[in-house]
């Protein structure tokens, strides 16, 4: 039996012998590349945190002692020594296990996340809650440097400074998130890592102040030397600054010095405790180490070839198309120049093209800025973290009516990330907000043009607008057409009928019209309109279909609540339109890891479901068809 088979729980970790838990790390990492690319998921990341994930499930006892992970990238390995190594088979898989931290899953998952940034908040929540209830706990939040940009965990970090909270903050510092790190932190990391051994520089400093003569003005003295010693062989630690003692940066594949570091961390008498530990993102693994950017996330083995584009990179294309026409257009990411597509242009455009860290907030502003100087700003941002820079897009775009383009990656159903990452709300969360403009394009031939003509409405300074598009491949159209401005608030009619009307927000339109085909073989006749705008609605097209034919279905992408068919509804209503509506969409509930697909037919939202739906509906159609055909 293998080292790895005989883990069932954290609690056998600890009768190990120094060569059973190196074996073990080999064994974990061998099973973890082994398994990952048969499921698809996060593959560099846990690789990377394999011996710090061993060590901190010795010095610590969990679930008594709070492991508060962040984001969860890192969290395969904690997951295998937690009982769920046998049900990796299933990993992110339709009724398998997440491929996030989920408290659902595991009482060894102390707080769920697939945003990036949250964990030192949740584990001084955790302390603090412990010190009232007069428990002795130990509470460890383990955060990436990449998670390390969000401006969220610095508010923590200010928090427990003050407080003088007494946790553990440990960061797995390899000097990538999904990309390489940017930014200011990423710069300070790296000095601080080639720098002399923190500890001892520290302790010649004490040496010398201790030879000074005891008095309040030499206590003074004392104080102000032992800050110039440290400056002068060491950078100015932010962390001790900030209130905490600092261990580290330790090497994170010396699995024994990790476990000497976290023993001094656990047993630091008072106050909180900052441990830095330095990683290599896919250590262990060649390919990985090799290409982690490749290795960050993988798909499964087996998966077909595309035959059409990827919407992203149809969209990357459409602002290259952009760019090169107007010279006032600038991209910007946060984090992800890979998955939103934008990574080409950084070479293409050095100066025109932005990744500002893990900072939606900051990036939504950014472009708010960039707008108030006549500066044409696509901020680039997955629909589920565009949710992080709401106030943001509220207070500092929309308020000030400046000319934002929102693009929107991942809106709908994302598939295997599951629920934290699904973009199923930005209809709703986005529509109530005076003067935006919401579209979103039937096929990616649509996504080009809608492209061009965001960029051209905020080059006229009419306002912000956003755009939403899926994840996944296009439907194989043409990309040839000359880019031409889409009329806004103006629908298309892609089929005529006289029984039922669907209206179809974004991509669902081809699957109305294969439902109306369907439907049509039963002598069902439908209408079919790509409606291409949430807000504005094209409301006399809309009121005068439902004046023609009073039976409209509604199909999108997205929560039923606050959606585009609550729109029409609200439409229909304040016009006093007497029509029978049916509104398809996502129902009220969470939406777990799985395949788009499956979601997709479960929810109703492909041919099969839009049709069964209308005959459900308006069984009077079906009869009223066959006694025709009769």
């Amino acid at each position: 039996m293998s080292v790895l088979e005989r883990i069932g729980s954290p609690s056998d970790l600890r009768g190990l012998s120094r060569y059973e838990l190196l074996e073990l790390c080999r064994e974990i990492r061998a099973f973890t590349v082994d398994a990952v690319q048969k499921t698809g998921g996060h593959i560099s990341s846990s690789l990377g945190a394999t011996e710090l994930t061993v060590a901190l499930h010795r010095v610590f006892s969990s679930p008594t002692d709070k492991l508060v992970w962040d984001t969860g990238h890192q969290g395969y390995v904690h997951k295998i020594l937690t009982g769920r190594r046998e049900r990796f088979d299933k990993l992110r898989q339709f009724g398998g296990i997440s491929g996030f931290l989920t408290r659902t899953e595991s009482e060894h998952d102390q707080f769920g996340a697939g945003h990036a940034g949250t964990s030192v908040s949740a584990a001084q929540g955790m302390a603090v809650a412990r010190d009232l209830k007069g428990e002795t706990h130990h509470v460890v939040a383990i955060i990436g440097d990449g998670a390390l940009t969000a401006g969220m965990a610095w508010e923590a970090l200010n928090a427990i400074g003050h407080m003088r909270t007494r946790m553990i903050v440990v960061l797995n510092d390899n000097g990538m998130s999904i990309s390489p790190n940017v930014g200011a932190v990423s710069r300070m990391l790296e000095t601080v890592r080639v720098a002399a051994p923190y500890r001892e520089i520290k302790q010649l400093a004490r040496s010398v102040i201790d030879h000074l003569p005891a008095s309040d003005l030499a206590e003074e003295a004392r104080r102000r030397l032992f800050n110039s010693l440290k400056a002068l062989f060491i950078p100015n630690i932010l962390f001790e600054q900030f209130g905490f003692t600092y261990f580290g940066p330790v090497n994170g594949h010396d699995l024994f010095a990790v476990e000497s570091v976290l023993h001094k961390a656990r047993d630091f008498p008072d106050g909180p405790v900052f441990v830095h530990v330095h990683t290599q993102k896919g250590h262990g693994y060649a390919p990985a180490e090799e290409d982690n950017q490749k290795w960050h996330g993988v798909s499964a083995t087996g998966a077909t070839a595309a035959t059409a584009p990827q919407y992203t990179a149809v969209f990357a294309n459409a602002v290259r198309e952009a760019m090169n026409a107007d010279e006032r257009v600038v991209a910007i990411t946060a984090a992800m120049p890979g998955g939103t597509g934008l990574a080409p242009l950084f070479k293409e455009f050095p100066t025109r093209v932005f990744d500002v860290g893990i900072c939606e907030q900051h990036a939504v502003t950014f472009a708010a800025g960039l707008a108030t100087q006549g500066i044409v700003p696509i901020a680039a941002i997955y629909s589920t973290f565009l949710q992080r820079g709401y106030d943001q897009v509220v207070h500092d775009v929309a308020i000030q009516e400046l000319s934002v383009v929102l693009a929107m990656d991942r809106a709908g159903i994302v598939g295997d990330d599951g629920r934290t990452h699904q973009g199923l709300f930005d209809i709703a969360y986005l529509r109530p907000l005076p003067g935006i403009v919401l579209m979103a394009p039937k096929d990616e031939a649509e996504l080009r043009q809608m492209v061009w003509t965001a960029t051209r409405h905020a080059a006229a300074g009419r306002g912000p607008i956003a755009l939403r598009y899926p994840r996944g491949t296009g439907t194989g159209v043409a990309l040839d057409a000359p880019l031409a401005e889409l009329p806004i608030g103006v629908s298309e009619t892609l089929r005529d009928g006289s029984d039922v009307v669907i209206i179809a927000y974004g991509t669902l339109a081809g699957p109305a019209l294969a439902a109306a085909n369907a439907l049509a073989a039963m002598g069902i006749e439908a209408t079919v309109v790509n409606a291409r705008f949430a807000k504005p609605l094209d409301a006399e097209r809309f009121l005068a279909l439902a004046a023609r034919i009073p039976r409209v279905v509604t199909i999108e992408e997205h929560v039923a609540s606050g959606g585009f068919g609550s729109a029409v509804a609200e439409l229909f209503a304040e016009r006093g339109a007497r029509v029978d509506l049916e509104i398809l969409a996502v129902p009220d509930e969470w939406v777990d890891h799985g395949a788009q697909k499956i979601w997709r037919t479960r929810f109703g939202l492909d041919a099969e479901g839009i049709a069964a739906a209308v005959r459900r509906r308006w069984p009077q159609l079906a009869r009223a068809a066959r006694e025709s055909a009769g």
